[in-house]
């Protein structure tokens, strides 16, 4: 039997949930910009094409900007998805700076939520109260990989194998 639009957040995000320029949570040319992207995939490893990824954060200082720090992103037919954002300040309560993440897709009955750690923020990551908790291997699902000069990468694996850690709210 098919769900039923109130049985999945899926995949009805299309309409009016994204905006052209939803995945620039700073304005290209930003001095300090960096580009995280990725894939979305399901238990088998395969792409989303049609989610949606959600981005929160704190500013560059540490404090939470109601101006700024939100992004969204559709997954593209290959489940790819992207955010122009600045690295955010950590918060001054043992977390390493962060990027809260949604994942919203169809079989989902309600979002799920992770986070994206930077890869240059080793000492930061290890005192992470959330990382710490984690084993090793499970830790890692949360850390960007650095793909170049101000680009990140970022994976999410909705279950399955390397499943990325999400957050139980």
């Amino acid at each position: 039997m098919d769900e039923t639009p109130s049985q999945t957040v899926g995949p009805f995000l299309s309409i009016g949930l994204t905006w052209p320029d939803g995945h620039l949570v700073v304005p290209e040319g930003t001095p300090g910009a960096v580009r995280i992207s990725g894939t979305l995939t399901d238990g088998a490893g395969e792409p989303v094409a049609d989610g949606l990824v959600e981005t929160w954060q704190v500013g560059a200082d540490g404090r939470p900007d109601p101006t700024a720090g939100f992004g969204r992103c559709a997954t593209g037919p290959d489940g790819t998805w992207e955010v122009r954002t600045v690295k955010p300040g950590a918060l001054g309560d043992g977390q390493a700076p962060h990027v809260d993440v949604s994942v919203f897709a169809r079989g989902l009955l309600d979002r799920v939520v992770t986070r994206i750690y930077f890869p240059d923020e080793a000492a930061a990551n290890a005192a992470d109260p959330l990382l710490a908790a984690l084993p090793p291997d499970r830790a890692a699902t949360l850390v960007a990989v650095d793909a170049g000069p101000g680009e990140l990468r970022f994976d999410v694996r909705l279950q399955g194998a390397h499943e990325t850690v999400f957050l139980a709210l």
